[in-house]
């Protein structure tokens, strides 16, 4: 891998440097690279600028099969955007976003949400299939009788203490105190 990588990297250098690999007999003149030379390059645009553009859109979408109910109102006069949109929220609340937008303020959003406890979500009718019942044979299973209570013995409880270090053949020092 490592060579791979050196490999790479040595190549990136020749290329860089102008200089192409040549076959030990082949004999080829220096030649000078050329020179990049920049461009201007020309953007003609098919619209003609709008210094104070305005519109005014809305939509709606009440889709009764799939519960999908959604809005939005915008109108732009300049460089001030107003708006609204509403949407149903999976919590079953409706959203109301009103916005505005000005170069001087900057972006203002107000959020709404208001509970809609009328709302149902219809879902599109399912096709029942009722199925064939199916019978099954089943042979016969042997009886396997557990064994029973009187055959379990508890394991025996084994209680054990630890070890107490007796030091009888040691005497504690006595201690003494003279004035």
């Amino acid at each position: 891998m490592a060579f791979k990588f050196v490999f790479a990297l040595a190549f990136v250098a020749v290329a860089s440097a102008g200089y192409a690999p040549l076959a030990y007999h082949q004999a080829v003149a220096p030649v000078a690279a050329p020179l990049a030379v920049a461009h201007k390059v020309v953007v003609k645009s098919e619209e003609p600028y709008d210094p104070h553009p305005q519109y005014r859109f809305s939509y709606g979408v009440d889709d009764k099969l799939t519960g999908d109910n959604k809005a939005q109102v915008e109108e732009r006069d300049g460089d001030v955007v107003r708006g609204e949109y509403s949407l149903i929220d999976a919590d079953g609340y409706k959203r109301t976003v009103q916005y505005t937008a000005d170069p001087i303020n900057g972006f203002n959003a107000v959020v709404n949400r208001e509970p809609l406890a009328h709302y149902v979500k219809t879902v599109a009718p399912v096709a029942h299939y009722a199925a064939p019942a199916v019978v099954k044979t089943i042979a016969p299973v042997a009886h396997y009788a557990a064994p029973s209570v009187a055959h379990y013995a508890a394991p025996a409880v084994v209680k054990t203490v630890a070890p107490v270090a007796h030091y009888g053949s040691y005497a504690a020092p006595a201690v003494t105190y003279h004035h």
